[in-house]
């Protein structure tokens, strides 16, 4: 047999050998066998590199550690589920998927545990796989292609079957470590007096967002996925046919996902997983139930967050009793200010806790949270500690209430708390606990964009006090980040390059960068109108002017009139324009769609749906997620169900995506 026919021998059994392994749990071979294997194909690969393909099983790490992540856009946002916190929730949600379906038969359902992990999504490209993100905020995930490709469970290429191979095939899912391997893993940890992780969720975050994909290959992370992205080239009638679909092609689906009927076999399904919970090998913190039909889950529609057709059931929370130690304030990223209860450690389901928030001083007032007290704690959701009460007749005699302070515990400055929120804040721009948030921020993608300005390389520049406020991004030096980890002559220039780059940038990233609270990039773009002009007016103004512009409310105007009444915020974004930064002319706007709604639905072929909706907002129109007599124009792909169906009820302007790009077309004329 010659070289190259043993090579793609090895690669069939080898793929053959994870396809048993990780998909029907039945292997053939031992790991030592598995790993001799493995080794014949690196060498023989090594002897004969022109043969080494994208999908070979040794191809899984990435050689040179990233800067930085990049940014993935969904083609179909990774939305939330709506929770159930008990079986009466979880039967009302039986019931209003009835009503909705006008039918009084039962429902099929897929039920299946809620791990409680990381969501992803996998990319496949003609049956190889392309490329993978994080959910990040549900539209724009991180680029960790490389760290998914060390998952052994992930298969490179797609098992051949008698169903035809997607052309696309988008698949979202659960990256998590098992409660054995994160016990291992944490013994290394100590072995190597590294951080210990606290929990295995947190220890498959921290191994997916690593740099180094060399590292996240040493970490034992499985996944279970079960549900679709977008799909091109095959069709699916059920959920069910997806699930055993994705399996036969190799893709890890969860073993104790299966069909329920109606409010029964929902209740019953989630009660005996809760009884079990604990003898999973794996954390899971409630159940998923879905339904089952594509073509209802059309007529059900989704909401803005979540599917109408989808409900997590939640498990009761896990209690113990503690003694709060102590109470201390901690300053976010944002400014928030969070008391934390420093607690007696105790076991709270099989994880050490320590800490739990007291959220703001309504809560502690509320339930008259005191150092000294035993306090009854829970995990809720089997992450989030949670003091439930206290037990007030174990009080010592001498415990006394507990204040916020009136100013920010590290930079002195005063706490602000608007009179319609819970929450307090110290709103000062230069404030050392949040300065890297804020840099962060301020640089990031849709603000400033400085490329190559990371989380790493911004972490070093404030530690090393080159940076304490935004402003002094701009006055860097070559001799001040040439000598920084990771960073080397071409690097030093290419980041200064950028850096001068961003100093021409709009008014809507500048304020969007700023982080003022509640101003994103719409309220930016709002602001960007009115303020554009003329920047001193907008730091001089006061609520009224604020609240007169439409869509700011009253909220809104007293956050960012507060983030003007600080003069060291006034006088960072001063330093930002003594710096160069400046502002280009607002673009006139194009606003033959005034006024006018459209709706997406079914399959856009063409072009994303953010996409779709930002070509209709630059010629000044609106795009709806809900079809209503409002609605002017429905754009229809296909897979379109009962928005198609309202449109033509209600005569609403229909137009496929072709015609809508050629009016888009006539209209940028």
């Amino acid at each position: 047999m010659s070289e190259k026919d043993r090579i793609l021998e090895l690669r069939i059994t080898i793929n053959d050998h994870n396809y048993r392994y990780y998909i029907l749990d039945d292997p053939i071979i031992s790991d030592r066998e598995y790993d001799i294997l493995l080794r014949e194909l690196e060498q023989l690969e090594k002897a004969n590199p022109d043969l080494i393909t994208a999908d070979s099983p040794t191809q899984r790490i990435g050689t040179v550690p990233l800067s930085e992540f990049g940014q993935i856009r969904h083609t179909i946002p990774m939305q939330s589920l709506e929770n159930a916190m008990n079986s009466e929730e979880l039967i009302a949600f039986d019931k209003r998927i009835k009503k909705l379906l006008n039918t009084d038969d039962d429902i099929a359902y897929i039920a299946e545990p809620k791990l409680d992990g990381i969501g992803v999504e996998l990319v496949y490209n003609d049956g190889y796989f392309s490329h993978g993100s994080t959910r990040g905020d549900g539209v724009t995930g991180e680029d960790i292609t490389q760290n998914l490709k060390t998952i052994n469970a992930i298969p490179l290429k797609l098992r051949e079957t008698d169903k035809p191979m997607p052309k696309l095939l988008e698949i979202r899912g659960e990256v998590f470590i098992s409660k054995k391997d994160f016990k291992t893993l944490n013994e290394s940890q100590e072995k190597q007096d590294s951080k210990l992780f606290a929990n295995p969720r947190n220890a498959a975050s921290g191994s997916l967002r690593q740099l180094d994909s060399n590292i996240t290959a040493g970490r034992p992370l499985s996944i279970f996925c079960y549900e679709p992205g977008a799909i091109q080239g095959v069709t699916f009638e059920t959920h069910l046919d997806f699930l055993n679909s994705i399996k036969q092609w190799g893709i890890p689906v969860n073993q104790l996902s299966e069909t329920v009927t109606g409010e029964g076999g929902i209740i019953s399904y989630h009660e005996q997983l809760e009884n079990r919970r604990n003898d999973l090998d794996y954390e899971i913190d409630g159940t998923v139930f879905k339904v089952n039909s594509y073509s209802l889950r059309e007529s059900l529609g989704i909401r803005s967050r979540s599917p109408r057709w989808a409900i997590a059931g939640k498990f009761k929370a896990q209690q113990v009793t503690t003694i709060i130690e102590n109470i201390e304030v901690q300053v976010g990223r944002t400014g928030a200010i969070t008391p934390v209860a420093r607690l007696k450690p105790v076991q709270v389901g099989g994880v050490t806790v320590t800490n739990s928030t007291l959220h703001n001083q309504d809560e502690i007032d509320r339930k008259d949270i005191r150092v000294g007290d035993t306090v009854l704690v829970e995990r809720a959701g089997d992450v989030i500690p949670k003091i439930v009460k206290v037990i007030s007749e174990k009080r010592p005699n001498d415990a006394a209430r507990f204040t916020i302070p009136d100013n920010c515990p590290v930079c002195g400055h005063t706490i602000f708390r608007d009179e319609d929120e819970a929450v307090a804040r110290c709103q000062n721009l230069s404030c050392p606990a949040q300065i890297k948030g804020r840099i962060e921020h301020f640089v990031s993608r849709n603000a400033l964009d400085i490329e190559g300005l990371g989380e790493k390389l911004v972490d070093q520049l404030v530690e090393k006090k080159l940076l304490t406020t935004v402003d002094q991004i701009f006055q860097l030096k070559y001799d001040d980040i040439v000598n920084l980890e990771r960073m080397a002559d071409k690097s030093a220039r290419n980041l200064l390059e950028a850096i001068g780059n961003a100093k021409r940038t709009t008014f809507a990233r500048f304020v969007y960068g700023l982080g003022i609270r509640n101003v994103g990039e719409h309220l930016a773009k709002i602001l960007e109108k009115q303020f554009s002009a003329d920047v001193q007016k907008f730091m001089d103004s006061n609520t009224e002017d604020l609240e007169s512009i439409f869509e700011i409310g009253p909220i809104v105007a007293r956050g960012i009139a507060q983030f003007w009444d600080d003069a060291d915020n006034r006088k960072v974004v001063k330093g930002c324009f003594a710096n160069g930064v400046s502002f280009a002319p607002l673009a006139t706007t194009n606003a033959k769609l005034i006024d006018k709604t459209f709706v997406f639905t079914g399959t856009l072929e063409s072009l994303t749906r953010p996409k779709a909706k930002e070509l209709v907002e630059n010629l000044g129109g609106r795009a709806s997620g809900s079809v209503s007599s409002k609605t002017d124009y429905l754009v229809a792909g296909p897979g379109a169900g009962s928005k198609l169906k309202k449109a033509k009820e209600l005569g609403t302007k229909i137009l496929t995506e072709q015609e809508f790009l050629t009016m888009i077309d006539e209209l940028n004329q």
